[in-house]
């Protein structure tokens, strides 16, 4: 049996099962989602946003990308948190890194001229990462620099959806959170709560200590 063929196999069985453990599940699904999270995540595969937190189709609203990234110019990124803050009117959004991020990783080489619309994409981060060379210097080995790295990159992206005017003009504004996954125990740590009462001015800090 091919790939997509299994696939498809267990979307059946999956379908069955859900529908006789909760007979109404697929028909409140008819009716509209009512998210109160937007969920920002790297695309990794081994990070799937619904399954590290137990979540249910409907609990969340999900955009991912390489490093877990977001561009206010961006119609993607700025199209998703504009229909998540003003129609979802969702009370959360959360950036969730990773350890171990082969985006952030990137940031750190040369770039790949055989990857030209993933450096257009890292560019900023690149940009992050020499702004911070010196703090990252200061750790002996690769992966510790890659995974500070991807906490910094974090609270940049806290610090970009902050100043949204998308957020800023929101009444009530939603709360932005910056946590981070670790693969090798599928805990998450948190970086900064939007619930801190200074935590806007901690996360700016922390992402330009080396500025």
């Amino acid at each position: 049996m091919n790939r997509p063929k299994r696939l498809l196999v267990a979307n059946v069985a999956w379908a069955h099962e859900t529908a006789a453990r909760n007979p109404g599940f697929f028909r409140d699904l008819v009716r509209g989602q009512n998210p109160h999270v937007l969920w920002i995540g790297c695309s990794d595969s081994r990070v799937p946003a619904e399954t590290i937190t137990q979540c249910e189709p409907g609990d969340l609203f999900v955009h991912r990308n390489i490093a877990n990234l977001f561009h206010p110019g961006d119609d993607n990124s700025a199209s998703v948190l504009e229909y998540a803050v003003r129609v979802l009117k969702v009370g959360h959004v959360i950036v969730c890194g990773h350890y171990g991020c082969g985006g952030v990783r990137a940031a750190l080489l040369p770039p790949d001229p055989g990857l030209p619309h993933v450096n257009r994409r890292i560019a900023p981060l690149c940009a992050l990462a020499k702004t911070l060379r010196e703090e990252l210097h200061g750790h002996a080995s690769e992966r510790e620099r890659v995974d500070r790295l991807a906490e910094l990159n974090v609270l940049e992206q806290v610090r970009r959806l902050r100043a949204s005017p998308i957020v800023l003009e929101a009444d009530p504004a939603p709360l932005v959170h910056g946590w981070i996954f670790a693969l090798d125990d599928g805990r998450i740590k948190v970086l900064t709560s939007g619930y801190e009462a200074d935590d806007a001015t901690t996360c700016t800090t922390a992402a330009h200590s080396a500025a």
